[in-house]
């Protein structure tokens, strides 16, 4: 339990971290949050379980792939604000927009050999 509980406050502490440079610089703050810490997270804590290596491998694929449709969010988030829409209401599409472009990314991964 008390593992379970240093993973969680290590993984929480980074999130606010962020969000905190973020108040006093934009540019650094997007240079942490773009760093992929939660993957590198997630493949420390599989190694330290024990987990075989092939199962860190597979997950850095699978990552790997899925980050392509997050994509989306970035771009389409400014362009909404920049327009004039609301923060809740760009937040809205633009997660609308990247959930739509990962239903229509899985079945095409599938049909390369690509497992999910």
């Amino acid at each position: 339990m008390l593992y379970f509980a240093l993973k969680v406050v290590i993984s929480a502490l980074l999130i606010v971290a962020i969000s905190e440079i973020a108040k006093r610089s934009t540019g650094f703050a997007a240079l942490v949050a773009s760093l992929p810490l939660t993957s590198l997270l997630a493949f420390a804590w599989l190694h330290i379980e024990a987990s075989p290596t092939e199962q860190i491998a597979e997950l850095s694929n699978q990552i790997f792939w899925l980050v392509l449709p997050s994509l989306i969010l970035f771009l389409l988030l400014p362009i909404l604000l920049k327009y004039g829409l609301g923060f809740w209401v760009s937040l809205g599409l633009s997660v609308a927009a990247t959930a739509a472009c990962y239903v229509a990314l899985l079945p095409l991964l599938r049909r390369m050999g690509v497992s999910l």
